[in-house]
């Protein structure tokens, strides 16, 4: 008895004790914003009163809670880039569910040692390192994919060979005409001018390897004046991670079409910097009668070096090799009529090979106040010969068209920026200012050629371009935040030079300048409402081979592009929404065709149509974005009858479930589409097909240090054809001349599996 008495004494002591407790404390809780409705993570926020203070971070979502004393409390709110905010709450003033809108002085995307200057949004589409972590990647070209934003690119023989980009209802080619996309990894450009294939070409990224991917950059048109060249129809930022989660990761995987493939990455724990050394290599036949025998192999390496809080140098390398052969571009007619399998080929020794080697430094400094310096430099050495029939025996009907296409390149350059956030009218103002210098030594060359071996020179030379540009970009905030201004100018200098081993009177050299202005106005009426009205105008540039300048002294030697864009976004916490319309002007472009050493003349040219995105969260796991880009019109200005642009969808769309975090699973579901589209600027009856590809990739932790993946592409199985273009071909000796749709096969479907091994965590 006297036992059940002293219990139940203790419990009712204990009862009064927490409740008196609970009476004094209380929960404040809440979300860290921008004033564009924006989930601000990572930070701190610290809780201070009479008997001491508390700290929570802020998580993915800007959420927080923390449990203090019944008393009056500040809050301080602190993080890296930006402005300290204080709060004090009453003891009897609310303090649960607050919405607390938090300031940068730089933006946020500023934290790395890869700077990007741009401020906009939501003019910038972002992909984090979790799709090119948890997705298992056979060919380079699937890189892509996986960035949707209007942007269509495939395979132009096979494999091996660098992609065809298509945008805004324009073909780029291999990345530098008819606008160009410019792309960058770490700030060092991958579009290479005056290149033995083509304008801008960008086979250089075969080098990259997925797993290192930090987070991608889209900017959705030339809005911002840090970039120049091939900006025209928009630009990608590839960053690079700067260490590894933990010290070692290794992947090995293997599937359809005697695929191999295997990751190796050490990234050791240091006191005061980070470094990684990693190594790719690929293998795999495809699908194709004639094995494509795809080698790859990538070494990656970086160390970044803290030299004090506010100082930091990096220095990065990136070797590369790639073997292959391909299939060639076939003719449809014959695939159609049963001569010819989908998967055959017509000449089997296409295909090529690629040595290349870089080398970067880094250095930025930053200051108390916010402002950053930002110094990097490059040198990078390529050998590229590609062996391609393209017209089969239109030309030759005893040895066939094949052709060898040689590049032999060292380039050379230097980015410095700096940016200096501060008060303009007491408003919050950004000043970016910065210059490039690149340099290009290059021995370029066309061959005739008889199973790999030249037997003939058509064009050789040497040609050297340079290209130098400043920049300078202000922008301000306006109406307490609400009304957001930018403007821009750039200005790039070109000089161009050959040495024409074959024609000496061809030799010579020109120079050429652009200016590029930019304006950006972003308005937020109410902070009620998380809707933000943007209206954006860039002018990019795109500069033509150099052989084509030169013998052309009279023809255009830089393009122009002029991009117009206006819409709207609504940003909720578990929902995004934006859409816009846009407007392109292409001026006159005189492109170089290397396949053949002659000139083609485009534009002017308008297209105009509208976009729009969607980004929502289901649950806390699961997650659906997608996207449509319609282009209403593409035409050539001036033309009677008109002329249409052509080779390029006018309608692109994507969408993705994403699963993350899930009792140890990952994974997504990618959907991606294009419409069929013209091929003849005058006749609409010749046009391609378009498709409907649905891809998968899952990851299941097995044990806290071992992964298993699955990826399988064109889960389907779906029968299409990735590029297709328009010519006149002979298909064999003594068949006749015609002009037929070329094209190159989609993969079927394709199953890849695989183990990833993490060890040694890091703290």
């Amino acid at each position: 008895m006297v036992t059940r008495i002293f219990t139940f004494s203790l419990f009712t002591i204990f009862f009064c004790v927490h409740a008196l407790a609970q009476n004094n404390t209380r929960a404040i809780s809440g979300s860290l914003v921008t004033g564009k409705n924006e989930a601000v993570a990572g930070a701190t926020i610290t809780a201070r009163s009479a008997t001491g203070e508390q700290t929570a971070k802020s998580d993915a979502e800007g959420n927080f809670t923390l449990t203090v004393p019944r008393e009056a409390v500040t809050l301080a709110i602190t993080g890296k880039n930006i402005t300290t905010v204080k709060k004090t709450i009453a003891p009897d003033e609310r303090s649960e569910n607050l919405r607390i809108e938090i300031e940068y002085v730089i933006p946020k995307i500023h934290d790395g040692l890869i700077i990007s200057a741009s401020q906009l949004d939501p003019t910038i589409d972002r992909r984090n390192e979790a799709v090119y972590r948890d997705t298992l990647f056979s060919r380079d070209d699937q890189v892509f994919h996986t960035l949707d934003a209007g942007i269509n690119a495939g395979q132009h023989e096979g494999g091996g060979k660098s992609l065809e980009i298509r945008r805004f209802g324009f073909n780029l080619d291999h990345g530098g005409v008819s606008g160009g996309l410019k792309v960058l990894v770490d700030n060092v450009q991958q579009n290479q001018g005056t290149q033995g294939h083509g304008q801008g070409y960008l086979g250089q990224l075969k080098s990259l390897t997925p797993e290192l991917v930090q987070d991608v950059d889209i900017l959705n048109g030339p809005f911002s004046a840090e970039y120049g060249d091939f900006s025209g129809l928009g630009v990608v930022h590839i960053r690079l991670k700067e260490s590894l989660d933990e010290q070692f990761i290794a992947r090995l995987q293997g599937g359809s079409f005697g695929t191999f493939r295997t990751f190796l990455g050490f990234s050791p724990e240091l006191k005061n910097g980070k470094a990684i050394i990693a190594y790719e290599g690929s293998r795999t036949d495809g699908p194709f009668i004639n094995p494509l025998d795809y080698k790859r192999d990538n070494i990656t390496g970086n160390y970044i070096r803290n030299l004090s809080e506010t100082k930091s140098i990096g220095f990065k390398f990136n070797l590369g090799r790639n073997d292959f052969f391909s299939s060639g571009q076939i003719p449809l007619d014959e695939v159609y009529a049963g001569r010819l399998d989908r998967f055959g080929f017509i000449d089997p020794e296409n295909g090529g090979r690629v040595r290349s080697g870089l080398f970067s430094a880094y250095f930025k400094k930053e200051s108390s106040k916010g402002s950053v310096f930002k110094l990097d430099g490059f040198v990078a050495r390529s050998l590229f010969d590609l062996y391609s029939n393209f017209t089969f025996f239109l030309n030759d009907e005893v040895n066939g068209d094949e052709i060898q296409q040689h590049d032999s390149r060292l380039q050379e350059g230097v980015n410095t920026q700096f940016l200096q956030p501060y008060k303009l009218f007491g408003r919050r103002a950004l000043l970016i200012a910065g210059a490039n210098f690149h340099d290009n030594q290059i021995n370029v060359g066309l061959n005739n050629s008889i199973n790999r071996a030249p037997v003939s020179v058509v064009t050789r030379g040497n040609a050297r371009v340079t290209n130098a540009a400043g920049y300078v970009q202000q922008g301000v905030d306006l109406f307490r935040g609400h009304v957001h201004v930018e403007g821009g100018l750039r200005y790039d200098y070109f000089r161009f030079r050959v040495d024409d081993l074959v024609d000496r009177a061809a030799s010579g050299s020109q120079g050429a300048s652009r200016f590029q202005p930019k304006f950006n106005l972003s308005i937020t009426p109410t902070d009620r409402a998380p809707l933000t009205l943007y209206f954006n105008y860039g002018r990019g540039i795109s500069s033509q081979d150099a052989r084509g300048v030169v013998q052309r002294p009279d023809g255009e030697r830089v393009s122009t592009t002029d991009f117009y864009q206006t819409g709207a976004s609504l940003n909720f916490k578990r929902v995004s929404l934006s859409g816009d319309l846009f407007l392109i002007d292409r001026s006159n472009e005189q492109v170089y065709v290397p396949d053949d050493g002659s000139f083609e003349f485009k534009g002017p040219s308008r297209a105009y149509g509208f976009e729009a995105k969607t980004s929502i969260k289901l649950t806390n796991h699961l997650a659906f974005n997608g996207g449509v880009t319609r282009v209403m019109n593409a035409i050539y200005r001036g033309t009677a009858p008109r002329i249409y642009v052509d080779s390029a969808p006018q309608l692109t769309s994507n969408a993705a479930l994403t699963l993350a975090g899930w009792k140890g699973w990952s994974g997504s579901l990618r959907y991606r589409h294009i419409n069929n589209y013209r091929l003849d600027g005058e006749d609409p009856r010749v046009r391609a097909s378009g498709f409907d590809v649905l891809d998968l990739s899952v990851t299941k932790r097995i044990r806290r240090r071992l992964d298993f993946n699955l990826s399988i592409d064109n889960l389907t199985d779906k029968r299409y054809f990735e590029t297709q273009n328009y010519f006149e071909s002979r298909i064999s000796p003594g068949s006749d001349v015609a002009a037929r749709i070329h094209a190159t096969p989609g993969y079927p479907i394709g199953v890849t599996a695989g183990l990833t091994f993490r060890l040694g965590a890091k703290d």
